[in-house]
């Protein structure tokens, strides 16, 4: 931590004037916003709700956008935590936010390797695929809600 915050781009973080931080600050948040906002989506349409709506045309939008917001996230994450990445040490939310973050991404590639992931265009999946599809849902669920909240209580403690 004292590495990064040493870094370059800890400094630049720090001593390039307020609105830099502002700036990194709003686009982490809309970052996460697009990265939640499409993943929510998703995930209810995999625990089954909205079944009229074909998961195939649904899933490229919102893949796309949380990908999209999932990358501005990364991009920005690390330097707002360069600023103060000292003030983090043994801040237990830090952890639980990047577990969070590493379980969200392993459920994506879990999902995406599915057979049920790769029958997505039927319309009629048979119940064993739509409970399989059901779980990463739900699990993705878990994990952002895990993330986000996380990241929110880093500041409290």
């Amino acid at each position: 931590m004292a590495w990064l915050e040493g870094s370059a781009l800890g400094h630049l973080m720090r001593e390039s004037g307020v609105w830099t931080y502002a700036v990194v600050n709003l686009a982490h948040i809309l970052g996460v916003a697009l990265l939640f906002g499409s993943i929510v989506v998703l995930d209810l349409r995999l625990l089954g709700v909205w079944r009229r709506v074909p998961l195939a045309e649904l899933a490229r939008p919102t893949a796309a956008i949380a990908g999209s917001g999932l990358a501005l996230a990364a991009m920005t994450g690390p330097g707002l935590l360069a600023t103060k990445a000292t003030d983090y040490i043994g801040n237990p939310f830090l952890t639980i936010k990047l577990a969070a973050i590493s379980l969200g991404l392993v459920n994506v590639i879990v999902l995406h390797r599915l057979p049920a992931w790769k029958a997505r265009a039927n319309p009629d999946l048979e119940l064993s695929y739509r409970r399989q599809l059901a779980i990463a849902g739900g699990t993705s669920l878990a994990c952002w809600l895990t993330a986000i909240s996380a990241g929110r209580l880093i500041a409290y403690w």
